[in-house]
C-alpha cells in the first residue's frame, strides 16, 4: 500500500507590520514582511537599511520554505549571537514560515549588555509580529458533489459532522455542492458519502493546494 504524504498546516505572515520598543533610551523598530524567496528577503532587508540609513544597526532574520529549509540571520555589528539569532528563534518558536524581520536600533547611549540585547531584540520581534497579520495555510482539495434531493440531507450531515460548514450549494434539477476538504480526512469523508448515498452521489476532485484557513 502506497504511503500517503502528510502535508502539515503552515503558519505564514499574510501582511507584515511594525512594532517599536525602547530599552534604556535605545529605540528598537521591528519591521516584518511576507516573502517567498531569498531574493525577496534580501530586497526587504536592503530597503530597511536604506530607510533607516542613520541607525547604528539593522539586524535581520528570515525563514523560508514549507519546512523552513532556509534560515538566515545577521547581527549587523551587534555582539555575536545577541541579535540575529534571538530574532530567528522567535520566528521559529512561533512556527512561522516565509517571513522576514528587520530590527533597527537607534543607540541611546547606554550599553545593554549581552542579556539585555537578547531580550530587547526578542521583544522587538514579538512586538512586530503582534502588529502583523498571521494566518495558517492548510492542504486539501476542492471537491464537487452532485446529488439528487433525496440524498442531500445525508451529505450535509456528513460535512457538518466533519466540521465543514462553509461550502457553496447550487439547487437546480439536482443539488451541486462545492467544498474544500482537508487532505488528512478527505478520503474518509468521501467514503462515508459514497456509502450513505449508495454511490448515487457524483464526486469530482479538483487540484490539491494550500489555502489560508480563515
Amino acid at each position: 500500500m502506497e504511503k500517503q504524504e502528510i502535508f502539515l498546516p503552515v503558519k505564514i505572515t499574510v501582511e507584515g507590520g511594525t512594532g517599536e520598543i525602547v530599552e534604556k533610551k535605545s529605540k528598537f523598530i521591528a519591521n516584518v514582511a511576507a516573502v517567498e524567496t531569498v531574493e525577496q528577503a534580501t530586497e526587504f532587508i536592503d530597503s530597511m537599511k536604506k530607510k533607516y540609513w542613520d541607525a547604528r544597526h539593522n539586524c535581520s532574520a528570515f525563514v523560508l520554505g514549507e519546512h523552513n529549509e532556509i534560515t538566515r540571520c545577521s547581527d549587523d555589528g551587534e555582539p555575536s549571537g545577541t541579535a540575529g539569532r534571538p530574532m530567528l528563534e522567535v520566528l521559529l518558536g512561533q512556527g512561522l514560515h516565509n517571513t522576514v524581520v528587520v530590527v533597527t536600533r537607534y543607540f541611546g547611549g547606554v550599553l545593554l549588555g549581552t542579556g539585555g540585547l537578547v531580550r530587547a531584540y526578542t521583544k522587538a520581534v514579538q512586538e512586530g509580529l503582534a502588529n502583523s497579520r498571521i494566518a495558517t495555510q492548510v492542504y486539501g482539495c476542492e471537491v464537487y458533489l452532485e446529488s439528487d434531493y433525496n440524498n442531500i440531507g445525508k451529505i450535509q450531515y456528513i460535512l457538518g459532522k466533519a466540521g465543514i460548514t462553509e461550502y457553496q450549494s447550487e439547487f437546480t434539477e439536482i443539488v451541486k455542492i462545492t467544498a474544500f476538504l482537508l487532505q488528512e480526512n478527505k478520503e474518509e469523508i468521501l467514503k462515508e458519502i459514497i456509502q450513505a448515498t449508495a454511490a448515487r452521489c457524483k464526486i469530482t476532485e479538483g487540484n490539491s493546494e494550500y489555502r489560508l484557513l480563515e
